[in-house]
């Protein structure tokens, strides 16, 4: 198995997580220049009750907490979803190297999709990006979370409530 797609295994592990939680299935695993584990997260915004609980700012505040080091200089983000604005920008700030996304976000996405901070000139770094990895399989579970939100609630006879 290629290095790209056995960490990005990680960071879908981190989106089941995330799903099996109630929040939006989103995992990220950030690895050290040297392919060391330094962190893996998944989204958690609504249980930590923080909008920017995402789960590449948990990973980057995990990471830069156990290196003493707000620089994650030559790190690598594996990321179930394209990162949000947000997200991007903490990318910027940390100076992490490389960005591996499963799947591309069109209605939010700030690599690449709707925004492209990661590789934006005027700023003061940029991010190299790779896209695809474990596409479809990242694209799955997000879909398929989605899918059982959008279904009306069956009640415990196995009907449909009325609503008011």
């Amino acid at each position: 198995m290629a290095l790209h797609e056995k960490n990005m295994r990680v960071a879908l592990e981190m989106a089941g997580k995330a799903c099996k939680l109630g929040e939006v299935p989103v995992g990220a695993a950030l690895f050290s220049a040297r392919g060391k584990l330094l962190a893996r997260e998944c989204n958690r915004p609504i249980g930590l009750c923080d909008p920017t609980a995402h789960a590449e700012i948990l990973a980057l505040r995990k990471a830069a907490s156990m290196t003493g080091n707000y620089r994650l200089t030559g790190c690598m983000l594996y990321v179930t979803i394209e990162p949000c604005a947000m997200c991007a920008g903490a990318l910027v700030h940390a100076r992490v190297a490389r960005l591996v996304i499963g799947a591309m976000d069109p209605k939010s996405g700030a690599c690449g999709s709707l925004f492209n901070i990661v590789s934006d000139e005027r700023l003061n770094h940029r991010v190299e990006v790779i896209s695809g990895v474990l596409e479809a399989e990242c694209q799955g579970l997000i879909r398929e979370f989605f899918k059982k939100k959008r279904q009306p609630a069956i009640n415990q006879c196995g009907e449909v409530p009325k609503r008011s």
